[in-house]
């Protein structure tokens, strides 16, 4: 079975060298915790080895005619070292627990925070589905491996490594067993690991498009509902469903090879020690009672031996997960990584001139959607972009914000390269999708502002003609709205939208039809709100609706990726040209 192909697996995914780096920085600067917790495992594991030794311990008192009080006080030291052995076991997975918990809740802080500091465009490249995977199955494995898998790594490598020197305790002979057993058990650790790996990867890849597919569906469900699309998204979502089921089940089907090499070890290691004992005993070098222990704490590896292989399985599955979080921490990285903030956009305490200095731009390997587009956008000034659809309004507004990087050409504000700006000096985008945070009013405005006061809430809310209805909600600002609350209507939601961006208070904003979705009775409203969240910044307008056009202080036509027109409203209409036709158009249909 071949891995499956996809289109939207663009974030990438870290190599096991930059994986096993990563995962180490993790524990960094807990060595003093590691070296308690490797001490305490280790001295659970070696009086571990008391109860099998007690046992032979005890079969040569029989042969040998010892009475019961040989046999009890073997019993009670094989007590005591099981009692002693299981606390300090347990105190060794619990601190094991706390140190690897603490590691994985970095991890999480940080995929979190690097999914949020992504930028738009790399998410859409890859599609949504893939960073969300990451961030929901494949934490949920590592998480598993940490909680399951670390535990049962630390107590069984113990175990194992002090039950080998026992064996070479009883008699250096018993070794024999070791080596007979152990190139069975690496081979099927070998197929294991070479086998494993590519499959749990193209199980989590499967998920990734399975969860593509699910989101898509589930945010465009009006559309599915209106192209009556139902069984074609449940046949995409099914599809991918199966294609993890397969998946997943080739990587039980590698488990279950595992397995029938680790039995087959356990024979081959048992039948050694019987025909390697009945040697010794008839060879009067080792006791019954020897080897009766050395059977013993064969017997006594199988559980460890077991769960070691078992862990495989989860690390494999979570090292797959691991490299696949890694990629998208890195790629943060990468990407906050560009050129220092210069700290000189808007020095003077004005707004800011933007320069689009000869801008290119396409999706994928179609044409491209604008070429060769050059604009200066003067300080405080707010320009109007208008055209038909595809004209590539959108795609110069997503560049003019750092949504997008430009093939070719510039976009510079005071100057500096959007890369370098600091993030305050840094545009502002919002667009007709605008998003309301499940809580109380008060948080979502905060979400701009952490700490603004009521007060500064309220002047948001009464720039932009919204604080008049906040004030007749029963609790006012600690309201909840969003999911599960007070449900808003389009209007509102875009003042809210409006409100945070007055509080985030940006030298440069792009409004991306940011009114388009109200009724005709609210837009008049809307673009009042717009015009004075706009008022002192330097601002781009998509405009959907003319009569916003009309207000910005100058106008831009594009058509097919090229500005064809600018000028302000009266001189376009007295131009007679493409923008005049649109506003003679608009104006018979309002």
């Amino acid at each position: 079975m071949s891995a499956p192909t996809s289109t939207i697996g663009a974030l990438p995914i870290a190599d096991g060298r930059e994986t096993f780096r990563y995962a180490r920085g993790l524990l960094a600067r807990k060595r003093a915790a590691l070296a308690v917790v490797f001490v305490v495992l280790l001295v659970g594991a070696a009086l571990g080895l008391a109860v099998p030794w007690g046992f032979g311990a005890m079969v040569d008192e029989a042969i040998s005619g010892g009475g019961y009080a040989d046999v009890l006080r073997i019993g009670g030291i094989m007590a005591a070292a099981a009692i002693a052995s299981a606390c300090f076991t347990g105190v060794g997975i619990a601190l094991t627990a706390q140190l690897f918990e603490t590691a994985l809740a970095r991890l999480r802080e940080s995929m979190v925070g690097a999914a949020f500091r992504l930028s738009q465009s790399r998410v859409e490249e890859a599609g949504s589905g893939d960073l969300v995977s990451r961030a929901t199955d494949d934490v949920g494995v590592v998480s598993q491996a940490i909680s399951r898998g670390v535990p049962a790594l630390a107590r069984s490598g113990f175990s194992v490594a002090v039950t080998v020197a026992g064996f070479a305790a009883l008699d250096w002979r018993f070794l024999l067993v070791a080596i007979v057993v152990l190139p069975v058990y690496g081979l099927g650790a070998r197929m294991y690991v070479r086998v494993a790996p590519p499959v749990y990867r193209s199980e989590r890849a499967a998920m990734a498009e399975r969860a593509h597919h699910m989101l898509g569906s589930i945010r465009g469900l009006p559309t599915v509902h209106a192209y009556d699309l139902m069984d074609r998204a449940s046949l995409r979502v099914s599809d991918g469903s199966w294609r993890v089921v397969r998946w997943t089940m080739r990587a039980r089907i590698v488990q279950n090879r595992l397995f029938g090499r680790v039995n087959l070890a356990e024979f081959v290691g048992m039948a050694t020690i019987l025909v390697l004992g009945f040697a010794l005993v008839d060879g009067d070098l080792v006791t019954v009672g020897a080897v009766t222990t050395a059977m013993l704490l064969f017997l006594r590896l199988f559980g460890p031996i077991g769960a070691l292989l078992l862990v495989m399985d989860d690390i494999q599955s979570a090292g797959a997960s691991l490299a696949r979080i890694v990629g998208v921490i890195r790629l943060a990285d990468d990407e906050a990584a560009g050129p220092a903030p210069s700290g000189e956009v808007g020095a003077s305490g004005g707004p800011p001139r933007v320069e689009v200095d000869g801008v290119a731009f396409g999706y994928g390997t179609g044409r491209r959607v604008l070429d060769g587009v050059s604009v200066t956008i003067e300080p405080g000034e707010t320009v109007a972009v208008v055209g038909t659809s595809g004209a590539g309004k959108t795609t110069l507004a997503a560049l003019v914000a750092g949504v997008h990087v430009p093939e070719a050409g510039a976009v510079r504000i005071d100057g500096n390269a959007l890369a370098a700006l600091p993030e305050d000096a840094a545009p502002v985008l919002l667009t007709q999708d605008v998003h309301v945070f499940a809580g109380p009013l008060a948080d979502d405005l905060r979400m701009a502002q952490p700490g603004a006061s009521d007060d500064a809430l309220r002047a948001a809310l009464e720039t932009v003609g919204a604080w008049e209805w906040v004030s007749l909600l029963e609790s006012g600002m600690d309201t909840v709205v969003g999911a599960g609350g007070q449900v808003l209507t389009p209007k509102r939601e875009q003042q809210l939208a409006l409100a945070r961006l007055v509080l985030l208070d940006p030298p440069v904003a792009i409004l991306d039809e940011a009114t388009a979705d109200a009724d005709s009775a609210d837009a008049d409203a809307l673009e009042d709100a717009a015009h004075a969240a706009l008022a002192g910044r330097t601002a781009m307008v998509v405009a959907h609706r003319l009569s916003q056009a009309a207000r910005a202080d100058r106008i831009l036509v594009m058509e097919r990726g090229a500005i064809v027109e600018q000028g302000t409203h009266d001189d376009l209409r007295r131009a007679g040209g493409r923008y005049a036709a649109l506003w003679a158009a608009w104006s018979r249909n309002r």
